[in-house]
């Protein structure tokens, strides 16, 4: 008898994968496609830029044509991932169909002009905003559309960085910190590859980055596969990378509450932060921290020299941190991820210059560690480390990830995260403590950035 249930529960369990399958498929290729659209006119507007740098003066004005189209069309879609993060949690207004277009046109904007932002936002976000309307033609479910909206968030996740496996692990991670529910794990990750796929058919090539650094066991520990000394070295670098992800989302909530707290005036905010950005830029002599900052033609500092020695000056990091936070919290359109790659890969080349560590090996961690502790997702930017660097040093970037995921504390670039288990294990059971944690994150968000 068991053996005949056994059966069929398997036989269940394939209906399952294909119904999934079935429903994905078609939300997965237009995502992708989305996504191959979205980096292609990127690339476009960054050479534009480049090519024409008096456009930065234009970016102010940049920022009030951002609000007017977010005034006119945008209503609820100005929430941006925050938006699908509560529908996920719980069901509400629903996710517009014109969050995809109004975040892709808004983000190109903000990159023509020079505003210091990412990507992830705008693919994640269009990644949402096609699965709600699949789910509404699908007549989903809750529990259905809850998952079609995170394969959603996977495939635009997967498509963006060419990361698909971080892609699925990322959109069940980043819900709720410390917990993940993977009834969403095969769609998650069939969704991400499909994506991913689809993306690089257009003709997308993602940036390759290399870690050359392969460690050597210390020959009188043969127990030992690790260098004990760089390990320790690592640690401390995790904690700074969680803290510097802690001092970006704690700098981007304390401008956009200062900035509603003191200009009344919706259309004033892109203007000022778009005079800002201008003028920091100036003050330091420099455009180097301006749009998405993967390369620089001009040859000065960018993710990928971060990665070679004199890469990055010694304060390239909190620059990009300052005017990733002005841009994003005064309503230009973009993602915080490609940015925190930058403030982690400049802060790793600047700590490895300290220490005496390797650089490209410290940049990766960087890379990797300031994402993990300003999203609260260890476990999905460990494994991007595998997928952008290779293996051979997945125990460092765990170390580092996880580190940095501590040391980052309960805030995050989320507002709509929810904290399901405390990073202080004293509090878990304590039910009014993780109420209290989640009121404050409410409020952050409320009074914060809301993109």
């Amino acid at each position: 008898m068991n053996k005949y249930r056994y059966s069929f529960e398997q036989v269940k369990i394939a209906k399952h994968l294909l119904y999934w399958t079935t429903l994905i498929v078609p939300v997965s290729v237009s995502v992708g496609s989305l996504v191959a659209l979205f980096l292609w006119l990127l690339d476009f507007a960054t050479v534009a830029r480049w090519q024409n740098l008096w456009l930065i003066f234009l970016l102010p004005l940049a920022g009030l044509l951002i609000t007017f189209l977010y005034r006119t069309w945008g209503k609820n879609a100005e929430a941006g991932n925050n938006l699908i993060l509560d529908e996920i949690h719980k069901p509400g207004g629903g996710i517009p169909t014109r969050m995809a277009p109004l975040v892709l046109i808004s983000t190109i904007i903000t990159h023509l002009f020079g505003g210091s932002a990412g990507r992830e936002g705008t693919a994640v976000q269009m990644g949402g905003s096609v699965a709600s309307l699949f789910s509404g033609w699908y007549k989903l479910k809750h529990r259905d559309k809850r998952i079609l909206l995170m394969c959603g968030m996977a495939a635009g996740f997967g498509a963006v960085f060419g990361t698909p496996v971080a892609g699925a692990i990322f959109a069940m991670e980043v819900l709720a910190i410390g917990r993940i529910k993977y009834d969403a794990l095969i769609p998650c990750f069939i969704a991400s590859v499909i994506a991913d796929i689809t993306c690089s058919s257009w003709g997308i090539h993602h940036t390759h980055y290399s870690i050359a650094f392969a460690g050597n066991a210390v020959p009188s520990m043969p127990l030992i596969t690790f260098d004990l000394w760089l390990l320790l070295k690592v640690i401390i670098a995790g904690a700074a990378f969680g803290l510097a992800g802690y001092l970006f989302a704690q700098t981007s909530h304390f401008i956009k509450s200062t900035l509603a707290n003191y200009i009344q005036n919706k259309w004033l905010a892109p203007v000022f932060g778009g005079i800002a950005v201008i003028a920091i830029s100036y003050a330091l002599g420099t455009f180097d921290y301006l749009g998405l900052g993967v390369t620089n033609p001009g040859g000065g500092v960018s993710i990928v020299s971060a990665f070679e020695p004199n890469g990055a000056a010694t304060w390239s990091w909190l620059w990009k941190l300052l005017l990733t936070a002005i841009t994003l919290s005064t309503g230009f359109k973009g993602g915080e991820v490609t940015p925190l790659f930058f403030i982690g890969a400049t802060l790793g080349n600047t700590l490895a210059a300290v220490s005496g560590s390797p650089v490209d090996l410290f940049a990766g961690l960087g890379f990797i560690a300031v994402f993990a502790g300003a999203t609260n997702t260890p476990l999905a930017c460990t494994i991007m480390g595998v997928e952008l660097f290779g293996s051979e040093n997945v125990l460092y970037y765990a170390v580092a990830c996880f580190t940095a995921y501590y040391f980052s504390g309960h805030t995050g670039i989320y507002g709509s995260q929810r904290i399901a288990v405390s990073k202080f294990a004293e509090s878990n059971n304590n039910e009014h403590t993780i109420k209290e944690l989640n009121h404050k994150a409410h409020e952050r968000r409320d009074g914060g950035v809301n993109r």
